[in-house]
């Protein structure tokens, strides 16, 4: 399986760069993993909804521009589907046997994603109602694959 996390702006914290480091090592004897940055559109921080918009559409061209038409997409987003571990797990594992081997992650920048790219996507998922910094939703992203990776083979990890 090949899998692509494009995310929106660079991630600089080293811890957080650490943990990201450490599971996509765990993750190559189960995949092909890229992470792909894209950059984030510079913005002042009051900005008026028509300036919002036209951020997110900014940076979802930009993301785009990364995907290939044959590639799943998932798009993080708020109001997407919040499976457990062990549903993500199956559908990552259904994905596979419908022989969609190349998956696409996407990870917004701090305004959220494009309706473009949300349309693009066949499948949304969320990671619960909370608000996780963009940069620590990268970590969580790739502990989970990683996790849904493990549950399908049957091997031992924390619960």
């Amino acid at each position: 399986m090949n899998i692509k996390i494009i995310t929106v702006g660079k991630l600089k914290e080293k811890y957080l760069v650490a943990g990201i480091q450490e599971y996509t090592k765990r993750l190559k004897s189960y995949c092909k993993i890229d992470l792909i940055e894209v950059p984030d559109e510079k913005a002042p921080e009051n900005l008026s909804e028509a300036e919002m918009l036209q951020v997110k559409e900014k940076e979802g061209e930009r993301i785009l521009a990364k995907v290939k038409e044959q590639e799943y997409v998932y798009a993080l987003a708020i109001n997407g589907q919040n499976p457990s571990s062990e549903a993500f797990a199956k559908q990552l594992d259904q994905l596979a046997i419908q022989g969609k081997s190349n998956l696409v992650f996407i990870i917004g920048g701090s305004l959220g994603l494009s309706d473009t790219v949300l349309k693009r996507s066949q499948a949304q998922i969320s990671f619960g109602k909370m608000t996780y910094p963009h940069q620590l939703m990268r970590l969580i992203l790739v502990e989970q694959i990683y996790r849904a990776f493990r549950i399908n083979k049957n091997e031992p990890y924390h619960k």
